[in-house]
Protein backbone atom coordinates (compact mmCIF):
# COMPACT_ATOMS: atom_id res chain seq x y z
CA UNK A 1 0.00 0.00 0.00
CA UNK A 2 1.58 3.29 -1.12
CA UNK A 3 2.24 5.93 1.43
CA UNK A 4 -0.30 8.91 0.94
CA UNK A 5 1.53 11.93 1.79
CA UNK A 6 -0.44 14.87 2.96
CA UNK A 7 -0.16 18.76 3.14
CA UNK A 8 -2.41 20.95 5.24
CA UNK A 9 -2.98 24.92 4.54
CA UNK A 10 -4.30 26.04 7.21
CA UNK A 11 -3.76 23.90 10.45
CA UNK A 12 -6.28 25.80 12.73
CA UNK A 13 -9.05 23.91 15.24
CA UNK A 14 -10.77 21.42 13.47
CA UNK A 15 -7.81 20.27 11.70
CA UNK A 16 -5.93 20.32 15.25
CA UNK A 17 -8.76 18.56 16.79
CA UNK A 18 -10.62 16.31 14.01
CA UNK A 19 -7.58 16.19 11.02
CA UNK A 20 -4.79 15.38 12.08
CA UNK A 21 -5.14 12.45 14.61
CA UNK A 22 -7.78 11.16 12.56
CA UNK A 23 -5.41 11.05 9.29
CA UNK A 24 -3.32 9.84 11.18
CA UNK A 25 -5.01 6.92 12.59
CA UNK A 26 -5.29 5.78 8.70
CA UNK A 27 -2.64 3.25 7.72
CA UNK A 28 -0.05 4.50 4.94
CA UNK A 29 -0.83 7.90 5.63
CA UNK A 30 1.81 11.00 6.03
CA UNK A 31 0.90 14.57 6.91
CA UNK A 32 4.13 15.30 5.12
CA UNK A 33 3.50 19.42 4.84
CA UNK A 34 2.28 22.41 6.39
CA UNK A 35 1.29 26.08 5.21
CA UNK A 36 -0.73 28.63 7.77
CA UNK A 37 -1.15 32.40 7.58
CA UNK A 38 2.45 33.54 8.48
CA UNK A 39 5.90 31.88 8.87
CA UNK A 40 5.70 31.71 12.22
CA UNK A 41 2.39 30.56 12.47
CA UNK A 42 3.39 27.94 10.33
CA UNK A 43 6.62 26.70 11.58
CA UNK A 44 4.59 26.84 15.37
CA UNK A 45 2.38 23.97 13.85
CA UNK A 46 4.92 21.98 12.09
CA UNK A 47 6.80 22.03 15.10
CA UNK A 48 3.62 21.02 17.16
CA UNK A 49 2.36 17.74 15.25
CA UNK A 50 6.06 17.02 13.73
CA UNK A 51 5.01 17.75 10.00
CA UNK A 52 8.37 17.87 8.27
CA UNK A 53 8.35 20.14 5.40
CA UNK A 54 7.23 23.91 5.77
CA UNK A 55 5.50 26.67 2.91
CA UNK A 56 5.64 30.36 2.94
CA UNK A 57 3.20 29.92 0.48
CA UNK A 58 0.21 27.91 -0.05
CA UNK A 59 0.68 27.89 -3.39
CA UNK A 60 4.11 26.30 -3.47
CA UNK A 61 2.28 23.41 -0.79
CA UNK A 62 -0.24 22.97 -3.59
CA UNK A 63 1.91 22.46 -6.46
CA UNK A 64 4.34 20.70 -4.83
CA UNK A 65 4.41 16.72 -6.87
CA UNK A 66 5.91 14.92 -3.53
CA UNK A 67 2.18 15.54 -2.05
CA UNK A 68 -1.04 13.48 -3.25
CA UNK A 69 -3.15 15.70 -1.35
CA UNK A 70 -4.49 18.62 0.44
CA UNK A 71 -6.75 19.60 3.07
CA UNK A 72 -8.22 22.94 3.28
CA UNK A 73 -8.56 24.18 6.73
CA UNK A 74 -8.81 27.92 5.84
CA UNK A 75 -11.63 30.46 6.71
CA UNK A 76 -13.99 29.93 3.67
CA UNK A 77 -12.14 33.24 1.63
CA UNK A 78 -9.75 31.10 0.64
CA UNK A 79 -11.47 27.30 0.20
CA UNK A 80 -12.05 28.75 -3.48
CA UNK A 81 -8.59 29.57 -4.68
CA UNK A 82 -6.40 26.81 -2.72
CA UNK A 83 -9.04 23.98 -3.41
CA UNK A 84 -9.27 24.95 -7.53
CA UNK A 85 -5.10 25.10 -7.19
CA UNK A 86 -4.89 21.51 -5.76
CA UNK A 87 -6.98 19.97 -7.98
CA UNK A 88 -5.67 21.30 -11.39
CA UNK A 89 -2.15 20.06 -9.76
CA UNK A 90 -3.44 16.84 -9.45
CA UNK A 91 -4.15 16.93 -5.80
CA UNK A 92 -7.34 15.33 -4.10
CA UNK A 93 -8.86 17.68 -1.58
CA UNK A 94 -10.62 17.79 1.71
CA UNK A 95 -12.20 21.36 2.30
CA UNK A 96 -13.52 22.71 5.26
CA UNK A 97 -16.69 23.97 5.27
CA UNK A 98 -18.48 25.97 4.63
CA UNK A 99 -18.00 25.05 1.14
CA UNK A 100 -16.96 29.10 0.06
CA UNK A 101 -18.11 32.07 0.07
CA UNK A 102 -21.04 32.35 -2.24
CA UNK A 103 -22.85 29.77 -4.40
CA UNK A 104 -20.16 31.36 -7.59
CA UNK A 105 -17.16 30.08 -5.98
CA UNK A 106 -19.22 26.88 -5.40
CA UNK A 107 -19.81 26.28 -8.99
CA UNK A 108 -16.23 26.86 -9.71
CA UNK A 109 -14.74 24.22 -7.47
CA UNK A 110 -17.67 21.83 -8.82
CA UNK A 111 -16.39 22.15 -12.14
CA UNK A 112 -12.51 22.39 -11.46
CA UNK A 113 -13.35 18.85 -9.76
CA UNK A 114 -15.15 17.63 -12.57
CA UNK A 115 -12.56 18.39 -15.54
CA UNK A 116 -10.32 15.51 -12.87
CA UNK A 117 -12.91 12.94 -11.73
CA UNK A 118 -10.36 10.71 -10.99
CA UNK A 119 -9.82 12.75 -7.99
CA UNK A 120 -11.31 12.98 -4.79
CA UNK A 121 -12.82 16.27 -3.77
CA UNK A 122 -14.69 16.37 -0.77
CA UNK A 123 -16.00 18.61 1.69
CA UNK A 124 -15.58 18.47 6.01
CA UNK A 125 -19.29 17.53 6.69
CA UNK A 126 -21.99 18.87 8.99
CA UNK A 127 -21.35 16.67 12.43
CA UNK A 128 -25.15 17.16 13.46
CA UNK A 129 -27.03 14.06 13.04
CA UNK A 130 -24.11 12.02 11.75
CA UNK A 131 -24.93 8.98 14.73
CA UNK A 132 -28.57 8.71 13.78
CA UNK A 133 -28.90 9.73 10.20
CA UNK A 134 -29.37 6.24 9.48
CA UNK A 135 -32.14 5.53 11.62
CA UNK A 136 -34.16 8.98 10.13
CA UNK A 137 -33.82 7.87 6.77
CA UNK A 138 -35.44 4.84 7.92
CA UNK A 139 -38.42 6.44 9.87
CA UNK A 140 -38.96 8.25 6.73
CA UNK A 141 -39.24 5.68 4.48
CA UNK A 142 -41.79 4.27 6.84
CA UNK A 143 -43.47 6.98 6.82
CA UNK A 144 -43.79 7.50 10.83
CA UNK A 145 -43.99 11.28 9.82
CA UNK A 146 -47.42 10.90 7.59
CA UNK A 147 -47.20 13.82 4.93
CA UNK A 148 -44.34 16.24 6.22
CA UNK A 149 -46.29 19.66 6.86
CA UNK A 150 -44.30 22.08 8.97
CA UNK A 151 -40.16 22.20 9.61
CA UNK A 152 -38.49 24.15 12.13
CA UNK A 153 -34.56 24.36 12.08
CA UNK A 154 -33.41 26.59 15.38
CA UNK A 155 -29.80 27.51 16.06
CA UNK A 156 -29.91 30.00 18.64
CA UNK A 157 -27.53 30.33 20.98
CA UNK A 158 -25.68 33.09 22.85
CA UNK A 159 -22.15 33.09 21.26
CA UNK A 160 -21.97 36.11 21.03
CA UNK A 161 -24.51 37.66 23.46
CA UNK A 162 -21.82 39.98 25.15
CA UNK A 163 -21.62 43.11 23.32
CA UNK A 164 -18.10 44.16 24.05
CA UNK A 165 -16.94 40.71 22.63
CA UNK A 166 -14.13 41.17 19.88
CA UNK A 167 -15.65 40.91 16.04
CA UNK A 168 -15.19 37.46 15.06
CA UNK A 169 -14.18 36.41 11.49
CA UNK A 170 -17.34 34.32 10.73
CA UNK A 171 -18.90 38.29 11.30
CA UNK A 172 -16.83 39.35 8.23
CA UNK A 173 -17.87 39.45 4.90
CA UNK A 174 -14.64 39.21 2.94
CA UNK A 175 -13.07 35.87 5.27
CA UNK A 176 -17.21 34.30 5.41
CA UNK A 177 -18.76 35.39 2.50
CA UNK A 178 -22.62 35.02 2.75
CA UNK A 179 -22.19 32.03 5.31
CA UNK A 180 -24.33 33.36 7.85
CA UNK A 181 -24.76 31.75 11.63
CA UNK A 182 -25.46 28.02 11.94
CA UNK A 183 -27.48 28.58 9.11
CA UNK A 184 -25.47 26.31 6.36
CA UNK A 185 -24.63 23.49 8.67
CA UNK A 186 -27.82 23.01 9.76
CA UNK A 187 -29.85 23.17 6.23
CA UNK A 188 -27.03 21.05 5.17
CA UNK A 189 -27.95 18.54 7.76
CA UNK A 190 -31.89 18.70 7.02
CA UNK A 191 -30.81 18.07 3.30
CA UNK A 192 -29.66 14.70 4.16
CA UNK A 193 -33.31 14.04 4.58
CA UNK A 194 -35.62 15.98 3.05
CA UNK A 195 -35.43 18.23 -0.34
CA UNK A 196 -34.53 21.72 -1.32
CA UNK A 197 -36.97 24.27 -0.50
CA UNK A 198 -38.38 26.34 -3.97
CA UNK A 199 -38.54 29.18 -1.91
CA UNK A 200 -37.03 31.53 0.95
CA UNK A 201 -38.20 34.85 2.88
CA UNK A 202 -35.53 35.92 5.05
CA UNK A 203 -35.26 38.77 7.59
CA UNK A 204 -32.35 39.65 10.08
CA UNK A 205 -30.82 42.16 12.35
CA UNK A 206 -27.13 43.24 13.70
CA UNK A 207 -27.74 43.96 17.08
CA UNK A 208 -24.30 45.17 17.89
CA UNK A 209 -23.09 47.22 14.34
CA UNK A 210 -19.67 47.39 15.73
CA UNK A 211 -17.29 45.33 18.06
CA UNK A 212 -13.57 45.52 18.58
CA UNK A 213 -11.54 44.06 16.04
CA UNK A 214 -9.41 41.39 17.37
CA UNK A 215 -5.91 42.54 16.13
CA UNK A 216 -6.11 46.29 16.72
CA UNK A 217 -9.01 46.91 18.82
CA UNK A 218 -10.06 49.24 17.05
CA UNK A 219 -13.77 49.63 16.10
CA UNK A 220 -14.89 46.85 13.21
CA UNK A 221 -17.98 46.88 11.34
CA UNK A 222 -20.23 43.68 11.99
CA UNK A 223 -21.76 42.47 8.35
CA UNK A 224 -23.08 39.47 9.38
CA UNK A 225 -26.42 39.19 11.21
CA UNK A 226 -26.80 38.41 14.96
CA UNK A 227 -30.21 37.16 13.88
CA UNK A 228 -31.92 35.28 10.66
CA UNK A 229 -35.30 34.48 10.53
CA UNK A 230 -36.13 32.51 7.41
CA UNK A 231 -39.52 31.36 6.25
CA UNK A 232 -39.22 28.56 3.82
CA UNK A 233 -41.66 27.04 1.45
CA UNK A 234 -41.30 23.00 -0.38
CA UNK A 235 -43.04 21.97 -3.37
CA UNK A 236 -45.23 19.13 -1.45
CA UNK A 237 -46.86 22.07 0.26
CA UNK A 238 -44.27 22.31 3.71
CA UNK A 239 -43.78 24.86 5.19
CA UNK A 240 -40.57 25.54 7.31
CA UNK A 241 -39.09 28.27 9.95
CA UNK A 242 -34.97 28.54 10.76
CA UNK A 243 -34.35 30.69 13.76
CA UNK A 244 -31.06 31.22 13.86
CA UNK A 245 -29.00 33.63 16.54
CA UNK A 246 -25.97 34.02 18.47
CA UNK A 247 -27.09 36.51 20.99
CA UNK A 248 -30.18 34.96 22.80
CA UNK A 249 -29.34 33.66 26.56
CA UNK A 250 -30.84 30.79 27.54
CA UNK A 251 -31.34 29.85 23.97
CA UNK A 252 -32.95 26.67 22.41
CA UNK A 253 -29.43 25.52 20.79
CA UNK A 254 -29.19 23.44 17.88
CA UNK A 255 -32.15 21.46 16.64
CA UNK A 256 -34.20 20.08 13.29
CA UNK A 257 -37.96 19.20 14.18
CA UNK A 258 -40.29 17.67 11.56
CA UNK A 259 -44.06 17.65 12.22
CA UNK A 260 -46.27 15.69 9.83
CA UNK A 261 -49.97 14.72 9.43
CA UNK A 262 -49.03 11.70 11.86
CA UNK A 263 -45.92 12.47 14.06
CA UNK A 264 -43.19 14.03 15.25
CA UNK A 265 -39.22 13.66 15.11
CA UNK A 266 -37.37 16.14 17.25
CA UNK A 267 -33.17 16.05 16.57
CA UNK A 268 -31.41 17.78 19.27
CA UNK A 269 -27.21 18.55 18.72
CA UNK A 270 -26.18 19.46 21.81
CA UNK A 271 -23.16 17.48 24.18
CA UNK A 272 -25.16 13.93 23.56
CA UNK A 273 -26.81 14.19 19.98
CA UNK A 274 -30.81 12.84 20.61
CA UNK A 275 -33.70 11.73 19.16
CA UNK A 276 -36.80 12.20 19.97
CA UNK A 277 -40.39 10.63 18.26
CA UNK A 278 -43.92 10.72 18.79
CA UNK A 279 -46.91 9.61 17.01
CA UNK A 280 -50.52 10.46 16.93
CA UNK A 281 -52.20 9.50 20.00
CA UNK A 282 -49.11 8.92 22.17
CA UNK A 283 -48.50 10.66 25.26
CA UNK A 284 -45.84 12.69 24.27
CA UNK A 285 -42.32 12.56 23.05
CA UNK A 286 -39.94 9.72 23.38
CA UNK A 287 -36.17 8.91 22.82
CA UNK A 288 -35.88 6.94 20.27
CA UNK A 289 -33.03 4.13 20.73
CA UNK A 290 -30.07 3.90 17.76
CA UNK A 291 -29.48 0.31 17.14
CA UNK A 292 -25.25 -0.08 17.08
CA UNK A 293 -25.52 -1.70 14.07
CA UNK A 294 -27.30 1.82 12.06
CA UNK A 295 -25.06 4.20 14.72
CA UNK A 296 -23.51 6.68 12.69
CA UNK A 297 -19.78 8.26 13.45
CA UNK A 298 -17.62 10.73 12.29
CA UNK A 299 -15.00 8.75 9.89
CA UNK A 300 -14.87 12.02 7.51
CA UNK A 301 -10.56 11.99 7.30
CA UNK A 302 -11.25 7.75 6.78
CA UNK A 303 -13.94 8.55 4.28
CA UNK A 304 -11.66 10.62 2.25
CA UNK A 305 -8.68 8.35 2.34
CA UNK A 306 -10.63 5.33 1.30
CA UNK A 307 -12.29 7.27 -1.40
CA UNK A 308 -8.86 8.12 -2.61
CA UNK A 309 -8.27 4.31 -2.61
CA UNK A 310 -11.57 3.31 -4.50
CA UNK A 311 -12.29 1.51 -1.46
CA UNK A 312 -15.71 3.71 -0.91
CA UNK A 313 -17.59 6.95 -2.33
CA UNK A 314 -17.88 10.02 -0.21
CA UNK A 315 -20.69 10.30 1.20
CA UNK A 316 -20.15 13.37 3.53
CA UNK A 317 -20.12 15.40 1.70
CA UNK A 318 -19.34 16.11 -1.90
CA UNK A 319 -19.06 19.25 -4.08
CA UNK A 320 -22.26 18.14 -5.29
CA UNK A 321 -23.75 19.08 -2.03
CA UNK A 322 -22.10 21.52 -0.79
CA UNK A 323 -23.12 23.82 -4.50
CA UNK A 324 -26.67 22.97 -3.21
CA UNK A 325 -26.37 24.29 0.39
CA UNK A 326 -25.01 27.11 -1.33
CA UNK A 327 -27.53 28.19 -3.48
CA UNK A 328 -29.55 27.66 -0.79
CA UNK A 329 -27.62 30.55 1.32
CA UNK A 330 -27.21 32.64 -1.47
CA UNK A 331 -31.04 32.82 -1.89
CA UNK A 332 -31.04 33.55 1.93
CA UNK A 333 -29.00 36.72 1.51
CA UNK A 334 -30.93 37.48 -1.73
CA UNK A 335 -34.23 37.66 0.04
CA UNK A 336 -32.34 39.59 3.15
CA UNK A 337 -31.05 42.29 0.94
CA UNK A 338 -34.17 42.97 -1.23
CA UNK A 339 -36.65 42.22 1.47
CA UNK A 340 -38.49 39.63 -0.79
CA UNK A 341 -38.95 36.63 -1.40
CA UNK A 342 -36.61 34.56 -3.52
CA UNK A 343 -36.36 31.21 -5.73
CA UNK A 344 -33.81 28.41 -4.28
CA UNK A 345 -32.29 27.08 -7.71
Amino acid sequence: MQTLRIGIVGLGGNARLRHVPGLRACPGVEIAGVCNRTPRSTRDAAAAFGIPHVYDDWRELASDPQLDAVVVGTWPSLHCEVAVHALEAGKHVLTEARMARDEHEARRMLEASRRHPQLVAQIVPSPFGLRVHRVVLQLLADGFLGRLQEVVVLGVVDALADPAAPRHWRQSRRDSGLNMLALGILHETLTRWLPQPRRVYAQGNVFTPLRPDPHSGAPAPVEIPDALHVLAEWTDGARGLYHLSNVAHFGAGMQIRLYGSEGTLQLEFGDEERLLGGRRGDAGLRSLSIPDELAGRWRVEEEFIGAIRGREPVRFTDFATGVRYMEFTAAVARSLAARQPQDVP
